[in-house]
């Protein structure tokens, strides 16, 4: 008998529907059988006993800045931090990036880019803007999974808000490409005007940011975006919703039948308004954070179904740029990317005693089939074996020198996690083990598969 590739014997493995102990067999970079006791050998084995074995986790909302921004992050130092951290796959966001993606051309830079130093497996989300309502045919022949569209300013002149017009006008031709738009949902209009009144009183706090960006400027746009998707037939995913009347609103879509998914984020699952005070800059967001109230609503639509898909929404910036007194000024991104997977175990499944199946599904199952990556999610036979060891036992604070980030900074630094995250293997190789990242760099672009799926409509 041909002996397999890997072996990983006796871990506690978590799939969609339970936790039981088996082992996993991996040949040609994909998983060939799972069961209980596995016969034969293989070229290499592991020993998971005592570790819980889950799906490589798919993050798909990232911005990794390259190219044009590297200094910024970056794919190596990026998906570096997704590896260790547990995550096998990544969507990269189309701005931040200088060109943007929202072309043919910039799509290809980009690729080449991430194929010459991530870590992990990677698909690219083309950009909605009026710029290009013309270039989106071409993006989509590329491999987009989707394009992502923002309702407020991007902070980026390069990559301008979707006025109404133009959104609708998009969601019109990803409707005909069958691919998702993905929207950034804050009212531009009401946030710039409270944003220009505080900063003509010259009021630059932590509270004063907070009350431009209040609860109904998101809780409107995520309506508005539903009546745009109901009326083309365009299918939505909503990113980082902060509110719980903004779950609410998506979860009442979904209820008459329309294909409309909600994202939501570590950082407002775990910080509240207070503590973008305590910390600072380096917890300044956009959406921001919310009271403790929101915090245990989202937390209420996690462990209901009514949020189908967690991801990190890494925005990076040098130090430079997030710190200061003026909320106004300071770039409005969390770095998150590494911390996704362990601070959900903690706060979801320790704290709030979430079952692992229906957690580890949000950043697996869910977003690899919402965005048709048809071989990633499960650890099911036929599957890529993309796996993450886990130690749910293991207890450790986060510090700075931990950090695989281009700029040491996040506001999850100092925490304390119940679980660590101590192997990823990414196609049956091992790519990060202990914190560190190992091997070299081999991550390939993931393209939605054909036909569509049946619309994600449950928890799963």
């Amino acid at each position: 008998m041909t002996p397999f590739d890997l072996l990983v014997r006796g871990g506690a493995l978590v799939t969609s529907d339970d936790v039981n102990i088996a082992d996993v067999a991996v040949s040609g970079g994909k998983i060939i059988e799972v069961s209980p006791e596995i016969m034969g050998t293989a070229r290499d084995e592991i020993d998971a006993r005592g570790l819980h074995v889950v799906p490589g986790v798919v993050d798909v909302h990232v911005h990794f800045n390259e190219p044009g921004r590297t200094d910024w992050e970056g794919w190596a130092t990026g998906s570096a931090a997704c590896a260790v951290g547990g995550t096998t796959t990544v969507a990269e966001m189309p701005l931040n990036a200088h060109p943007p993606t929202l072309d043919g051309p910039s799509f290809d830079t980009k690729r080449k880019a991430a194929e010459a130093s991530s870590w992990v497996d990677f698909g690219l989300w083309g950009g909605l803007t009026p710029f290009n309502l013309d270039r989106m045919e071409e993006l989509a022949s590329r491999g987009v999974i989707g394009f992502k569209a923002f309702m407020s300013s991007s902070g980026i002149d390069d990559f301008p808000k979707a006025d109404d017009a133009t959104l609708f006008a998009g969601m019109q031709h990803a409707a005909a490409l069958g691919l998702p738009v993905a929207v950034h949902a804050e009212n531009d209009t009401l946030i710039a005007a409270l944003a220009a009144s505080a900063i003509a009183a010259e009021h630059f706090g932590a509270r004063d940011y907070l009350a431009s960006r209040p609860a109904i400027a998101e809780i409107e746009a995520i309506v508005r975006a539903i009546l745009f998707a109901e009326e083309t037939g365009c299918a939505l995913h909503v990113v980082h919703v902060s509110t719980g009347r903004g779950v609410a609103e998506i979860a009442a879509a979904r209820a008459r039948g329309l294909d409309v998914t909600a994202e939501t984020c570590p950082h407002y699952l775990v910080f509240d308004e207070d503590d973008l005070e305590r910390l600072g800059a380096v917890a300044k967001c956009a959406p921001p954070l919310r009271p403790q109230c929101e915090i245990d609503r989202l937390w209420h639509a996690v462990a209901g179904g009514d949020i189908q898909i967690i991801a990190s929404d890494h925005s990076p910036a040098p130090a430079a740029m997030k710190t200061g007194d003026d909320f106004f000024r300071i770039w409005g991104g969390i770095s998150g990317c590494q911390s996704l997977l362990a601070s959900l175990l903690f706060h979801g499944h320790v704290e709030r005693e979430i079952p692992l199946p229906a957690l580890v599904s949000k950043v697996a199952q869910a977003p690899a089939r919402r965005f048709r990556m048809g071989d990633k999610g499960r650890v099911a036979p036929g599957y890529d074996a993309d796996l993450v060891l886990v130690d749910l036992d293991e207890r450790f604070t986060l510090r700075e020198h931990d950090l695989r980030y281009r700029h040491k900074h996040s506001p999850f630094v100092g925490m304390m996690f119940a679980s660590r995250p101590i192997r990823t293997i990414l196609g049956g190789q091992t790519v990060a083990i202990d914190g560190a990242v190992v091997g070299v760099p081999r991550g390939h672009l993931v393209t939605p598969a054909i036909p569509l799926p049946v619309p994600l409509l449950t928890s799963e």
